[in-house]
């Protein structure tokens, strides 16, 4: 079989290949479990979004007189309380669609932080190379050693509690993540052909990370990016329950868990399960999406 013969196919194939946005799409539209993982993220931002809207009541409206009031498909339940109330009387709906809007809002900007940081530092370590490398690695290692929850309990003895701080918090912590990666991968690439035919032809150091270095590291980012926000998330939620997260008096899942861990052992457990319940299906949407981008955007999986 002559070569030409061989390569007709191959070329056939390749001129009906679907373009990568139509083949992400198809992706999709195959994987029945990111459709649906879609969906649900969807609806939670919705939810977060709107809950002064869509919320019955208001999360910190106290109401003793009908404190600890079982949910819709129980009994003993409070007629326009679906999810019944807590220990304080508070709506524990409303209180859920309000959490819905912390554990997101820390968890994406936490996210940028972290990302906009790791990425700088990583391209720098990379690119530079020599004791700008070691000084950041170094710095990198030291900072992975020090116990989160220990470093959030300095914090929030000298700066006390904050939705703010707790952001920025998680984004200086969580940039190592970030900052490795992107270092091997620019360790990867500032030694290839095209890299060094433009360092020959003159161009400059910023030209050279971003028309040939950055574009390289944007799919292992947004891999990353979707698997740290379901960690970020469950981190909040765990500061928050220990007391080491937003304030007591803002409406949060970890606080809502943590409030209800009180009354558990007094037959109340949907006071904890339901919020846990809710948090847990929204991180494994995410989970699950992160898988998806993976398996599209990863060469490694494309088998």
């Amino acid at each position: 079989m002559t070569k030409e013969a061989i390569q007709a196919p191959q070329q056939k194939a390749a001129d009906i290949a679907p373009p990568p946005r139509a083949r992400s799409t198809l992706a999709l539209l195959s994987r029945p479990d990111a459709l649906v993982s879609l969906g649900v993220i969807l609806a939670a931002i919705l939810i977060a979004t709107f809950a002064p809207l869509i919320a019955p009541h208001n999360p910190n409206q106290h109401n003793l007189n009908e404190a600890l009031k079982a949910p819709f498909f129980m009994k003993d339940t409070l007629p326009g309380y679906w999810l019944g109330t807590d220990g304080l009387g508070r709506d524990l709906l409303s209180y859920i669609f309000y959490g819905f809007r912390i554990s997101l809002t820390v968890g994406i900007f936490s996210i940028i932080i972290a990302t906009v940081l790791g990425v700088s530092l990583g391209i720098w370590a990379g690119y530079q190379g020599g004791r700008v490398d070691t000084a950041l690695m170094r710095l990198a290692d030291f900072q992975l050693s020090l116990p989160l929850v220990l470093v959030a309990l300095a914090v929030i003895a000298i700066f006390g509690p904050g939705v703010g701080k707790l952001i920025l918090l998680i984004g200086l912590v969580r940039w190592t993540v970030y900052g490795r990666t992107v270092r091997g991968s620019v360790l990867a690439t500032k030694e290839l052909d095209f890299v060094e035919a433009a360092r020959a032809a003159g161009a400059r150091p910023w030209e050279i990370i971003v028309r040939h270095i950055l574009p390289g590291v944007l799919t292992p980012i947004l891999i990353i990016s979707a698997v740290e926000l379901p960690r970020v998330m469950l981190l909040e939620s765990t500061l928050s329950f220990l007391g080491l997260g937003v304030p007591p008096t803002v409406p949060s899942l970890g606080g809502a868990i943590a409030h209800g861990y009180g009354f558990l052992l007094s037959g109340y457990w949907w006071l904890t399960v339901l919020p846990g319940l809710a948090l847990m299906i929204v991180v494994i949407a995410i989970n699950l999406l992160g898988d998806w981008l993976r398996d599209v955007f990863d060469p490694r999986m494309q088998n």
